[in-house]
């Protein structure tokens, strides 16, 4: 052996012996491999070069570095690395970069030049990294990309927690998937559930859809998601809103509970409640608890309330069915009174004109009350104006007087709109009628009775002005004082005005307000204090070696800060 390689091996095993116990009261970094040599130019540093047998190998209580060239720092317990540098922690977190500086003193770490963070379901790039051993935790703020299984996510700044596989990403915060794209101002993702946690104003963009939120979680593996604090989704031509939302693309459904609007832009139309389903491939939306439907109908809102209300068909072809306790409502115009009704059912064909009230329907049109077994009720679809009122079998019409009740009663009913006002009654077959006549005075001059084939009444102002009968039978004009009082009800009368609508809220009479379930809330996060420590510049210690500097080591005062439940304690409404 020449004496230049004892030399050499001297001074390897001495550099390895006087690095572990140049100081007893820190561990020391241990070169394990190498090839050693002392140049002057560098008088604190033994330089070890990687040879024959491998790369420079360096441990340090559970790291392992592995480098082209590192140069150690004995005084300092330092150690630089250069060329193809790979730090391991364990067999979960491992680091490559260009360039990485390791302080054995702090267990502080930082690296430079294409830094890759790899661990079991992600991997980190960025130009340059911190990490402290100590607190478990890397930093970076020059711009991050994290790619996962399924999305890539990208940040100005970006936190590693590795105790809890957690990234913090903070400003311009970005996950391209191949379906669909999220922006966030701060986003915490874990990375093994593939969990994202969204918070300050967020949006995921799709072809289909896009979910806006304040606070909220998606499960980017799963496509699930859950939002709260003014959350909605958009659809192609529907906007649901909620006090919370749950969203699952893979099945193109959403659900939303407490204070729901369902906007539909195309049929200027909206339906309320506090349970809604939206099933978007089947153009589907259901709605429960206070559901109301509200459609803009010639400069006039109509109003169809039931228990569950369920909508369905194209944007050109919608149909909303009215399950049980169904209630109408129109307001009309000045001078129009308002046209309202009950029944147990309700259909409304928006592209027909046309409304159903099934089962024990009643309208009321003004001051006339229609009952029958069917009532249907046309618009006409170009001026969406009422056109004309049905009423299918057992027909029967009220209208109250001061001295008792006008009523006509048949097999069928046939109403005739003009400018939304009943004008134009015919009850066909089998009609009777009982109606008390008055004169220009409005004083009561007779009480008619009479059986017909079919009549025909004229109404204005909703007040019945004149009486025609076809084929009359039988009946006459009786003296008030002859006609007896018991007579003057017919087989079948109800007067149910005391039921009738008048203004919007009459809709939910009788009907208990909902109990609305307590909101699951999204808290802030535990606030975990800032990456590096607020220490004075002049107090760090910083080998002298170091390519960093002291306020390199300072949290900047203009980088954005995330936002935690510590400094939101009063204004955090995310806890539901």
């Amino acid at each position: 052996m020449k004496i230049s390689n004892y030399i050499l091996l001297f001074f390897f095993l001495f550099g390895i012996y006087c690095f572990g116990q140049d100081d007893p009261g820190k561990t020391k970094v241990s070169v394990q491999s190498g090839y050693l040599e002392k140049k002057p130019e560098f008088p604190d540093a033994i330089i070890y070069t990687k040879d024959n047998s491998g790369q420079v190998y360096i441990v340090h209580e559970g790291v392992e570095m592995w480098c082209d060239q590192a140069f150690v720092y004995l005084k300092d317990n330092f150690v630089k690395a250069y060329g193809k540098v790979r730090i391991m922690q364990g067999d979960t977190v491992s680091m490559r970069s260009k360039y990485a500086e390791y302080n054995g003193n702090t267990q502080f770490a930082f690296a430079s030049g294409e830094v890759v963070l790899t661990e079991p379901k992600t991997t980190l790039r960025t130009d340059t990294l911190y990490f402290d051993r100590i607190k478990q935790q890397a930093f970076y703020r020059s711009g991050g990309t994290v790619r996962d299984t399924a999305s890539t996510l990208t940040s100005r700044i970006g936190r590693y927690y590795a105790a809890t596989k957690k990234y913090q990403f903070l400003s311009g915060v970005k996950i391209v998937n191949p379906k669909y794209t999220v922006n966030s101002e701060q986003l915490d993702f874990y990375s093994e559930t593939g969990g994202a946690y969204l918070y300050g104003e967020s949006t995921i963009v799709s072809k289909t859809s896009t979910v806006y939120c304040e606070r909220g979680y998606y499960n980017t593996r799963t496509d699930k998601g859950y939002f709260v604090k003014n959350s909605r989704v958009y659809y192609n031509n529907r906007i649901l809103y909620g006090d919370s939302i749950y969203f699952d693309r893979n099945t193109s459904f959403a659900s939303a509970t407490n204070n729901i609007k369902v906007l539909d832009t195309i049929n200027r139309s909206v339906i309320r409640g506090h349970y809604a389903e939206v099933f978007r491939e089947k153009d589907s939306v259901f709605i429960t608890k206070r559901a109301v439907a509200v459609t803009l109908r010639d400069n006039d809102s109509v109003y169809v309330h039931a228990d569950t209300l369920r909508v369905t068909g194209k944007p050109d072809h919608r149909v909303i069915k009215g399950f049980y306790r169904a209630r109408m409502f129109k307001r009309g115009l000045p001078p129009d009174a308002p046209t309202s009704g009950k029944c147990d059912s309700i259909f409304v064909d928006q592209k027909a004109g046309i409304t159903k009230l099934l089962r024990n329907p009643i309208l009321w049109s003004g001051e006339n009350q229609m009952t029958g077994d069917t009532i249907h009720i046309l618009s006409n679809t170009e001026t969406e104006k009422l056109d004309t009122l049905k009423v299918f079998n057992n027909a029967f019409l009220v209208q109250k007087d001061s001295a008792g009740y006008n009523q006509v009663k048949g097999e069928r009913l046939i109403g005739l709109f003009t400018n939304n006002e009943l004008d134009t009654v015919n009850i066909i077959k089998n009609t009777e009628v009982i109606y008390f006549s008055r004169n220009d005075k409005q004083e009561l001059v007779g009480i008619n009775n009479t059986v017909s084939s079919s009549i025909q009444m004229y109404l204005e102002q909703q007040q019945i002005t004149g009486i025609k009968f076809i084929k009359q039978a039988k009946g006459k004009v009786y003296p008030p004082s002859q006609f007896p009082e018991n007579a003057r009800i017919l087989p079948g009368f109800i007067w149910r005005g005391d039921e009738r609508l008048m203004k919007v809220q009459d809709l939910f009479n009788g009907k208990p307000a909902p109990v609305l379930p307590k909101i699951q809330g999204i808290p802030l996060p535990e606030d975990e204090g800032e990456f590096f420590d607020d220490i004075p510049e002049e107090e760090i210690d910083l080998p002298e070696a170091s390519k960093l500097k002291a306020s390199d080591l300072q949290n900047r005062q203009d980088d954005p800060k995330p936002e935690t439940r510590k400094e939101n304690k009063e204004k955090d409404d995310g806890e539901g």
